[in-house]
């Protein structure tokens, strides 16, 4: 049985290494300001990806295709089915929202978004 400190130090290493995952996922990576602004959207209103293509103004396989990268990575969760299907912002991505702010701030000025 680990005792609380152990259990500190093991959560304080696997946020470490979320942190890590979503400054990859939307800075390291050519897609990142993309899947930044999905996460930015969602924040403010959980959609669809017809939804998101729409209020993001870009194609709709390129949301799926980012979509699906965010899911498997468990930074979004879903609600539905098909094309009804609705996405959120996970409890793993609620845990490090602060990080994402961070990134947001970096992509946004560095691609004048808003």
């Amino acid at each position: 049985m680990l005792l609380c400190s152990e259990q500190a130090q093991g959560s304080a290493n696997r946020l470490e290494v979320v942190q890590r995952l979503l400054w990859w996922l939307l800075v390291g990576t050519r897609g990142g300001p993309t899947r930044a602004r999905i996460i930015h959207s969602l924040e403010k209103n959980p959609q669809n990806a017809n939804q998101l293509a729409q209020t993001l103004g870009l194609d709709y396989k390129t949301i799926r295709h980012h979509l699906q990268i965010l899911v498997e990575n468990r930074f979004l969760v879903t609600a539905g089915n098909g094309y009804a299907k609705v996405y959120f912002p996970s409890p793993v991505l609620e845990s490090c929202y602060e990080t994402f702010l961070e990134i947001w701030k970096k992509i946004e000025k560095d691609f004048q978004l808003g």
